[in-house]
């Protein structure tokens, strides 16, 4: 279908009579009477017709290229950002994220409507909405986003948590909410619908909350509003792109466990010959210095003489793992992009940017862990 003409001066509804009826010629140039402004260059484009007009795809639109270095070609240089990358994954374009939102599987609800799933947060906001089954303190302070079970068992043999007053010995102690629960002195406040974001984290930052010898950390560049967050796993200091950050102890540590096998996916651009074959072979894991790294997918996805950009997906997360194998097999990495975590991806959410994932697709993602809650 083209689309019709822009007319000079809007029309519409608002102008009282439809915008086709209007004669040409009948105002001075900007639509107003005495010819405000002069008319648009916009305005003056002639309609496109159906045949002329471009395709609606986010990937027709240039990207800023930052990599000097040029395709074997001569002609455009390296994809250097994850929208020109996405052109190349095998089997087609995945679920992205739109500006502003993540991906979940279904349409986004657009601002200033709520579905079942915002509704059900927001009833469970309410004062005296949502009682909590018995569980361990443990796990209940872990949600409540105090840390992990394993700090917040640390912190109950320190003897830093108390229950109206008496200090607890034993992290096995049952509750069935956190009024009275004190941490360092402190009243921990009751357990709030799980929230779960995604940040594009550029390179150069720490993912810890604070380093001891004064580096940068992400939490110098969150933006300001946001609720007390934990990431969920790590990206080092050069490492960029998606990291998952919640509310919830519980859930971050879901998404870290090894047996959930959640995968992870990353764009790697090194420097180096390798051959197919032996990113293949990454599938059945490799052990370097006695460290055994599990199954890794890797493809070539570019590669222009030494150049290349790789494609990697895992399952785990240890320290390092991409760059010491990379480079245990002859390459040198120089940019490294998390573009997916799970079900999520990074698409076009801009560097330093925050999109909170919407409440269904947190009920989804722990209902796959068999550990719906919500």
């Amino acid at each position: 279908m083209s689309r019709p003409p822009r007319i000079p001066g809007g029309g519409g509804a608002s102008g009282g009579r439809p915008p086709g009826n209007r004669p040409p010629g009948n105002r001075p140039p900007g639509g107003k009477p005495g010819g405000a402004r002069p008319p648009s260059p916009f305005n003056e484009r002639p309609p496109r017709t159906a045949d002329s007009r471009p395709p609606r795809s986010a990937d027709t639109r240039p990207v800023r290229a930052t990599d000097p270095r040029r395709s074997r070609d001569g002609g455009e240089p390296l994809a250097t950002s994850v929208r020109e990358l996405r052109q190349h994954i095998p089997g087609g374009r995945p679920v992205r994220l739109p500006r502003g939102g993540v991906p979940t599987g279904e349409p986004t609800i657009p601002a200033g409507r709520r579905g079942r799933g915002e509704r059900r947060a927001a009833e469970a906001r309410a004062p005296g909405a949502g009682a909590i089954e018995p569980q361990r303190i443990a796990k209940l302070l872990a949600r409540a986003g105090v840390g992990s079970r394993r700090d917040i068992e640390r912190m109950i043999t320190e003897g830093r948590i108390a229950v109206h007053g008496k200090v607890l010995e034993s992290p096995a102690f049952i509750l069935s909410s956190l009024d009275g629960v004190t941490v360092n002195g402190d009243p921990v406040a009751s357990i709030e619908p799980t929230r779960l974001f995604a940040f594009n984290k550029p390179a150069g930052f720490l993912t810890t909350a604070r380093d001891p010898a004064g580096r940068p950390t992400i939490f110098d560049v969150l933006p300001p509003g946001l609720p007390r967050l934990v990431p969920v796993g790590r990206l080092d200091m050069n490492t960029e792109g998606l990291l998952l950050m919640t509310t919830d102890g519980a859930l971050k540590r879901q998404l870290e466990l090894p047996v959930n096998a959640v995968s992870r996916r990353y764009r790697v651009r090194a420097y180096g010959d390798i051959s197919v074959a032996t990113l293949d072979a990454l599938i059945d894991g490799i052990t370097i210095d006695g460290m055994h790294y599990g199954p890794i997918d890797a493809d070539i996805e570019i590669r222009t003489g030494r150049n290349l950009w790789i494609s990697m997906r895992l399952t785990e997360g240890k320290n390092r793992e991409i760059r010491r194998v990379l480079e245990f097999l002859g390459l040198q990495v120089s940019r490294l992009i998390r573009v997916a975590y799970g079900p999520f991806e990074l698409g076009e959410l801009p560097v330093r940017g925050v999109a909170e994932i919407d409440s269904d697709a947190i009920v989804r993602l722990k209902k796959s862990f068999g550990k719906a809650r919500d």
